[in-house]
């Protein structure tokens, strides 16, 4: 007897650990992903100013990803299901690595980061003119005038990035839709919301990783090693900063190349787990059958494998609640696929930060809540036991409280410091100008100022001007970064009554009540960040008792395309290219095209910005309150077939009597 319990004990003590190695191993590939991905994120705006392009390109090269995806995310889900999926995830991990390393190359093909300054230091800062009045512009550099911050040579080799991000996109596709199909097959049900809990807090912990990451890189010079930092001129609140963004996405294909490797000694199936509970015959018999299935299985050719493929997406399409969850997933993740990807942005212009500081915001007061939410959201749905309805229910109710919420975000305004000749002119006076010439006025029309640049410096009257020369400042004292510049005649004309009509560096500061309300739009998003997350693991357990258990891999894949296709690819695109409209001032490419805006009008921008998610987000409820309906009507005619059953046996039994 003790020898033939062995064998039970030792198949009991395989399968649940392996199941838990799985678990461990996916949540770790998770990480990795989601880091990779957040770290992109928080990164666009460095690359947009490293390769001078508008946020239009920008949105492009964060859709790009999204490509990677779509060219897999069908077959992987359907083939990958019948194939060994703890591999196929393997290599998915390797294959996301490389994506990662071809993202970095760029910054190793050619030389430093190229800025225009008004102090040159040393060989990378180009010297640019102060007002000369009736003077000979012999010393003064001539060629390449209008080049801005940005690389002159190979300008072109951001396609690496969006290359990089397709091959990211393209090993990221089995991971989720392979890995969770794994856990639902031989997982208990009762676990399984638990365990997908465990997943959603994983891709927390990810991203969490993956912002203070890149607020580390960001505040580190691009040019790091090469460059001493007593050098650097700029500070990392200037336009034409640009952080070491290549150093993080080497460390984050570093890391998912590590996650890949315990996948490759993973069985293909399991017994179920709770099974090995059974009695030892039983659990003998479900050994023996589930290696004849396995060995039946790899006899199947991809004939016989693809042949179900057309009916099973029939099944999908006629499957109501799935398609409307669907329409639901597209319009929810545009808007804050949409908002994720310019947030950085966002709080760059509209309240004064760098990038290392709003990236680090970002992380500090969203990703923790989202990580309770997620966790307490699957830990209810498994105390409760809550059926589809009720799952349902709840997230309908809690997200429409978080989305009601959110319009509070309008009345957290803060008025940067004007500009002159883009949102105040030379007197002082308020207005928002789109158009180049009204930088020149009548106290720097004499000066031959070059209107392609943007080195603001800050008059002491508290207005902002491009350019020491638009500024008509005549004489600069101090070195580095403690240069001031003197006899600005701009300034005398705004009205200033002070002699000293002086300018230092970079932009002035906004408003006092700044710093203010950045903390209330940072609480505010909290907030609603951890209600909406206590939403989302009974939304998404909709999306997986809405199928049957055949159709899970497939229709998780299907959903997955659908939103990359109809929402991940387009938002960032359209976000940028309204988000592009709004620019007062443009940088400038070699060929004199536009290049990377350096000033937008932060107004307009904070209403397209908040506004159009609010858009996309109320038209979903639409669809939401259908799926309620449905569900509601499913639910009656259930429990209706359930009272009548009792009184059908009944007259069964007395017909046999009979």
């Amino acid at each position: 007897m003790k020898e033939a319990e062995k064998p039970c004990a030792r198949d009991k003590f395989c399968c649940i650990s392996k199941l838990k190695v799985f678990l461990l191993a996916l949540s770790l590939a998770f990480v990795g992903k989601t880091m990779s991905g957040a770290y992109m994120n928080s990164m666009y705006t460095q690359i947009e100013k490293q390769f001078n392009i508008p946020a239009s390109l920008v949105g492009i090269i964060n859709g790009s990803f999204e490509i990677g995806n779509l060219l897999l995310i069908a077959f992987v889900s359907y083939f990958g299901a019948k194939l060994h999926r703890p591999r196929i995830i393997a290599l998915g991990c390797i294959i996301l690595s490389c994506g990662c390393l071809l993202i970095s190359i760029p910054h190793f093909l050619f030389g430093r980061y190229h800025i225009k300054t008004s102090i040159s230091p040393w060989e990378n800062f180009s010297i640019m003119p102060l007002c000369l009045v009736n003077q000979s512009l012999f010393s003064l550099p001539t060629e390449e005038p209008s080049i801005e911050c940005g690389k002159e040579p190979g300008s072109l080799l951001w396609i690496f990035v969006m290359v990089g991000n397709i091959v990211r996109g393209m090993g990221e596709t089995p991971i989720m839709p392979l890995g969770i199909s794994y856990l639902e097959d031989f997982a208990k049900a009762e676990n399984s919301p638990f365990y997908l809990g465990c997943l959603h807090t994983a891709t927390i912990i990810g991203p969490f990783l993956g912002f203070l990451l890149a607020s580390f890189c960001a505040e580190l010079f691009v040019d790091l090693g090469s460059v001493d930092a007593e050098d650097i001129t700029i500070t990392a609140t200037d336009a034409c900063w640009v952080g070491a963004w290549w150093l993080g996405i080497l460390i984050c294909a570093s890391l998912n190349l590590l996650a890949g490797i315990p996948f490759c000694f993973l069985p293909k199936s399991l017994v179920k787990e709770g099974e090995t509970n059974e009695p030892e015959e039983m659990s003998r018999k479900s050994v023996v059958q589930l290696q004849e299935n396995v060995k039946s299985e790899a006899k199947q050719t991809m004939y016989e494998i693809a042949k179900d493929f057309i009916p099973f997406l029939k099944a999908l399409f006629r499957n109501p609640v799935y398609m409307l969850f669907i329409c639901i997933t597209v319009l929810q993740f545009s808007a804050f696929n949409g908002m994720i990807s310019f947030m950085p942005k966002y709080l760059e212009q509209q309240f004064g930060k760098s990038a290392s500081d709003a990236i680090f915001l970002i992380g500090v007061y969203n990703l923790p809540v989202i990580c309770v939410g997620y966790f307490f959201g699957g830990l209810l749905m498994k105390k409760f036991k809550i059926n589809i309805y009720q799952a349902a229910n709840v997230a309908f109710w809690v997200s429409l409280l978080e989305y009601l919420l959110y319009f509070a975000a309008y009345w957290t305004v803060c008025d940067t410091s004007p500009v002159a000749g883009l949102t105040v002119s030379y007197e002082g006076i308020e207005q928002v100008s789109y158009a180049e010439n009204t930088l020149l006025a009548g106290c720097n029309r004499d000066c031959d100022c070059p209107l392609k640049i943007w080195d603001p410096v800050c008059g002491n009257n508290g207005i902002t001007y491009v350019s020491p020369c638009l500024a008509g400042c005549k004489a600069s004292r101090g070195a580095g970064k403690s240069v001031v510049f003197e006899n600005c005649t701009c300034l005398a004309a705004s009205g200033i009554s002070s002699q000293n009509v002086s300018a230092i560096l970079g932009q002035c500061d906004g408003e006092e009540n700044c710093d203010e309300m950045l903390h209330y739009f940072l609480i505010l998003s909290l907030v609603c960040s951890f209600i909406f997350s206590l939403a989302a693991m009974p939304g998404y357990m909709v999306l997986i008792r809405s199928l049957k258990p055949e159709e899970k891999s497939f229709g998780v894949g299907i959903h997955g395309l659908a939103s990359r296709v109809l929402a991940g690819i387009p938002s960032p695109i359209y976000f940028g290219a309204l988000i592009d409209t709004t620019c007062l001032k443009w940088g400038t490419m070699t060929c004199g095209g536009e290049g990377a805006c350096r000033m937008y009008d932060i107004v307009t921008y904070r209403w397209l910005y908040l506004g159009l998610p609010a858009i996309l987000r109320g038209v979903s409820y639409i669809p939401s309150a259908l799926i309620l309906l449905i569900l509601k009507k499913k639910i009656k005619s259930e429990s209706l077939v359930l009272l009548n059953a009792p009184v059908e046996m009944q007259h069964e039994e007395q017909e046999a009597l009979k």
